[in-house]
């Protein structure tokens, strides 16, 4: 009974200590729940959000470049860039592997580069896939792979544009052109989100935005992507008839001062410069090489002649018997033109006619007037590389120094500034600013204005520069002629300097034309650097190419034209 009593007493005290051991279970639990709940609850949650609450960048796009018409030239589309943990990844070399095949790298080269980063958390490896590439990379579910949106610059016009709109590198930040001058204004400020991911990385949610991106600012060009496509094809064809150097040109608003197009060749493609190695095909040649103008200079040489009071344009100038001497130096004409009058020293472009002038009137005339129209310096728009050439001031002119100024030698400028100096004639005396940009009403209403040359002036020169392109007047690029349009216009050809002072045979072949002549509208500038080929004048050259450009803006624009052919009355029957 007693060993009965006993057992149930044993029995009963060992229920009572599993219960009592339970309930210290339940005690235990409780008290670290509530430790956790409580004491350690911003510390556990701090820790849960660190491993599964992210903040992303909200990447900006970039602001759009486009035409003045509206035609995009520049435009930023969203890609998806591959990225890794590296500290994580090069615990998996076959992991590693796997991703290089199916992003179609090197596996070696990405398995030695994620061993040299791996102290990192972020490597990238592959930037600039289309978002359906990016999430067939994602798919195949490798630890530690990421992808981020970024955006990537595409340029639909290609090399067309290319030397003026510029490109980004790809970090999206401006490297060449106007997207490197106003890389700030159409930069956008990136902004930031919180979102939740899985151990893979994947977002799960999306929680709430810190900072909104902000887009960058768009740009609209002065350019005319009809004119600019027209020009680029004209050029493009004589670069390569030629076999030329290099070629530019430009056309410019007479009115505004816009720059409506500008190409140059050897041009390049903005979105394939891998395997680039002549570098100097990224120069936008029209701003930021210079050159000897020639004979283009001999309005201006003309203009200071009348401006002295002392020549009118039927003043006598001999010019016979084709070449004189100044000191040790010859200069010559390509042919005796004789005895001419002020007016044909510019309808033949006389080297001897223009000297006689330099010599009676004296330099500083002709480079006053040279400096008023812009020679000698940079034309303001601000474009990378811009050069402003060379305007000589020296204390005494020598009298070869006086000569050669008179026809274009020892001063040097860009084609801009060349379309520039010759808008001054096109609209009466007035020069102005030149924009790359398009203005807006109000910015055209507060353009400065500034008569440099007077009005009568520029336009008694404008009609001795229609001379040159008229036949019946023995003109030197009837070849610049266009249909129902009367063009001014000079041609220049200078030779080149080479390493032992001017090369015979090479040369720069140059026209500078406005149109219609009566009332211009545009002045176009082309330059041929040293073309191949027995031809090399700018009257043989430059001008068929000022004439293709022309005619296909004055109907691009619809300018009315001011040459319309006398009608045959003998076709039609009259007595």
């Amino acid at each position: 009974m007693t060993e009965s009593r006993l057992a149930g007493f044993f029995g009963q005290w060992r229920r009572m200590l599993v219960l009592f051991g339970l309930l210290l279970c339940v005690v235990a639990i409780a008290w670290k729940l509530s430790a956790l709940h409580i004491m350690q609850r911003d510390f556990l949650q701090g820790q849960g959000d660190a491993r599964t609450i992210r903040t992303i960048p909200l990447v900006a796009n970039r602001g759009l470049i486009t035409d003045r018409n509206g035609e995009p030239l520049a435009v930023s589309t969203p890609v998806q860039s591959i990225w890794v943990n590296p500290s994580e990844l090069a615990q998996d070399p076959e992991a590693v592997r796997n991703l290089a095949v199916a992003l179609e790298l090197n596996p070696d080269v990405l398995l030695t580069s994620i061993n040299n980063n791996a102290s990192r958390e972020f490597l990238y490896v592959k930037r600039r896939l289309a978002p359906a590439d990016a999430e067939a990379i994602l798919a195949l579910d490798i630890d530690h792979v990421y992808s981020q949106q970024e955006y990537q610059r595409f340029y639909p016009q290609g090399e067309v544009t290319a030397h003026l709109v510029g490109f980004s590198n790809v970090d999206d930040v401006g490297q060449e052109g106007l997207e490197l001058t106003y890389d700030d204004w159409l930069s956008g400020v990136s902004g930031r989100r919180q979102v939740m991911k899985d151990r893979r990385g994947h977002i799960i949610e999306e929680l709430n935005t810190i900072e909104t991106a902000e887009p960058g600012n768009n740009l609209t060009l002065a350019m005319d992507f009809r004119l600019q496509n027209l020009a680029y094809r004209a050029l493009k064809a004589e670069f390569i008839t030629r076999r030329a150097k290099g070629a530019s040109a430009v056309i410019l608003d007479v009115d505004t001062g816009e720059v409506l197009a500008m190409v140059n060749q050897p041009s390049y493609n903005p979105h394939n410069k891998a395997n680039m190695t002549d570098f100097s095909v990224l120069r936008n040649r029209a701003i930021t090489d210079i050159f000897e103008p020639g004979s283009t200079v001999k309005a201006f040489t003309v203009t200071a002649a009348l401006e002295s009071g002392l020549y009118t344009p039927d003043t006598i100038v001999e010019a016979g018997p084709g070449w004189m001497m100044v000191g040790p130096y010859e200069i010559r004409d390509i042919a005796n033109y004789g005895t001419l009058t002020l007016e044909k020293v510019i309808t033949k472009s006389s080297n001897i006619g223009t000297s006689k002038i330099a010599f009676e009137i004296g330099p500083e005339p002709i480079r006053d007037v040279l400096q008023r129209v812009g020679f000698g310096e940079v034309t303001g728009t601000g474009f990378p590389g811009e050069r402003g050439g060379v305007l000589p001031n020296p204390r005494r002119w020598s009298r070869i120094e006086t000569a050669t100024l008179s026809y274009g030698y020892g001063l040097s400028a860009s084609a801009l500034q060349l379309a520039r100096a010759y808008s001054v004639i096109a609209d009466d005396g007035v020069r102005k600013p030149v924009s790359l940009l398009k203005l807006s009403e109000s910015e055209l209403a507060k353009l400065p204005r500034e008569q440099v040359i007077e009005a009568a002036t520029a336009r008694r020169v404008r009609e001795m520069l229609e001379t040159v392109v008229d036949r019946s007047r023995g003109g030197s690029a009837v070849d610049a002629n266009i249909p129902f349009y009367k063009v001014a216009g000079k041609t220049g050809t200078a030779h080149v300097v080479g390493e032992m002072g001017y090369e015979e045979n090479l040369h720069n072949s140059l026209f500078v034309g406005m149109v219609p002549a009566s009332d211009p509208k545009i002045v176009v500038v082309i330059v041929i650097n040293e073309p191949k080929g027995e031809e090399h004048y700018g009257g043989q050259v430059a001008a068929p190419v000022f004439a293709e450009i022309a005619a296909g803006a004055m109907r691009v624009l619809n300018v009315t034209p001011d040459k319309i052919p006398e009608p045959d009355l003998a076709l039609n029957g009259a007595n």
